[in-house]
Parts: C-alpha cells; sequence; structure tokens
C-alpha cells in the first residue's frame, strides 16, 4: 500500500472536515482542522469552485481517506460492489465497515484506523480464535474479533480502550471490555454510519 509522507492533518483541511485521523488528538485543541479550517496550500483560503468533477473527485478521496485505502484497493472495493446486488453506494461502504482493520477501531481497540490496521498487520488480534493479520478480510455475522493475551498490557491499547467511550460503540457491535474481546452482532445498514457521506457521488465518478 502507498503511504503518505505529509501530515495526515492536511487530508482533514482539504477535505474540510475531520476525518479522525490522529485518535485522541483529533478531540483536542491541537487538532489542526480547529485552528485552520480552511485548505492547505499558498490559496487554501480563497475561493474555490468546483466542477460537478471535482465534487465527485473529493467525495471519493474523502471516502478513501476516512478508511486509509490506496486508489487500487478502493477502485477493486467499488468493482466488488458493483457487482452485488443493490445499491452500488451502498454495497461500497458496508464492505468496507465490514474490514477488520475498521472494525477493531470501530469496537475501541484502536484510537485510529491507521494504528488498527498496523496492530491487525502485528498480530495483536485473533479472529474465530485463529491468527488474523489482513486488514482487508471482511467480517460477518458471529464473527469474533479478540485481543491476544500477550498484547494486554499494551499502553497504547490499553489506552485506546479507555478513551473509546468518547466515539461510542456501534449498536451493531458488542464489546466486552472485561474479556478484550468484540462480536459482529449484525451487518450495518446505510443508516447506521453517521459520517457525512455521498456515496452516489463516487458512483457517478466511477461511471464516467
Amino acid at each position: 500500500m502507498s503511504t503518505h509522507s505529509d501530515s495526515v492533518c492536511r487530508q482533514c483541511r482539504r477535505e474540510a472536515m475531520k476525518l479522525f485521523l490522529k485518535g485522541e488528538r483529533c478531540f483536542s485543541d491541537k487538532c489542526a482542522y480547529e485552528r485552520r479550517p480552511y485548505p492547505p496550500g499558498q490559496h487554501g483560503q480563497g475561493r474555490i469552485k468546483f466542477s460537478d468533477y471535482g465534487v465527485q473527485l473529493r467525495e471519493k478521496q474523502k471516502i478513501k481517506r476516512i478508511y486509509g485505502l490506496s486508489e487500487k484497493q478502493f477502485r477493486l472495493f467499488y468493482h466488488r460492489a458493483e457487482r452485488h446486488r443493490g445499491i452500488t453506494g451502498e454495497n461500497l461502504l458496508l464492505a468496507l465497515e465490514r474490514r477488520l482493520d475498521n472494525l477493531v477501531y470501530r469496537m475501541g481497540f484502536a484510537s485510529s484506523r491507521n494504528q488498527a490496521r498496523q496492530w491487525v498487520s502485528h498480530s495483536h488480534f485473533s479472529l474465530n480464535g485463529h491468527k488474523a493479520n489482513i486488514p482487508s478480510m471482511l467480517l460477518g455475522v458471529g464473527d469474533v474479533v479478540e485481543a491476544k493475551e500477550s498484547k494486554r498490557n499494551n499502553p497504547h491499547l490499553v489506552e485506546a480502550l479507555e478513551t473509546s467511550a468518547r466515539r461510542g460503540v456501534p449498536t451493531w457491535l458488542e464489546l466486552d471490555r472485561d474479556n478484550w474481546r468484540g462480536v459482529v452482532k449484525a451487518l450495518p445498514s446505510r443508516e447506521e454510519l453517521t459520517m457525512p457521506m455521498q456515496e452516489q457521488l463516487i458512483v457517478e465518478f466511477y461511471s464516467k
């Protein structure tokens, strides 16, 4: 996967909203978007008018950055969503929500999706009692994610779990804090994804 060498806070400023890419920092007065809520660069405070294509591109970039995917990965998810029954845009978002790294973040075991992806890659968690180190794995109803016992004294993991109450755990997931375990109770519905996302613009972008 490609990496970004610049500050991830610039990505929030570029998309004109908080993407919550830096965990607890995003909730503090150190948040770069709170201090400078305009696009980065010399002309960031100037008047910007997007074409229809520009609006679609920005929406695609925003969702891609929220979930931390490369362009190749995101396009692959889109084409898979296109082949399934139902509304393509909703299929895309619901598939992204089912990724293992996203669920580790949603359950509160990590303060950001980037941190969750790193910990999954380093085998900090098991899935249904088995080794799981592929962040893009898609989970289903009944799947159990558990922090390995040897990793439960990791101070960053402990801190993430303690502060996750600020975000809350989605109703379609169940978290057992005492046993460091999370369960997928149901698949999410579109209404349960509360961040402002206009998936139809992405469909229009790839349909050109």
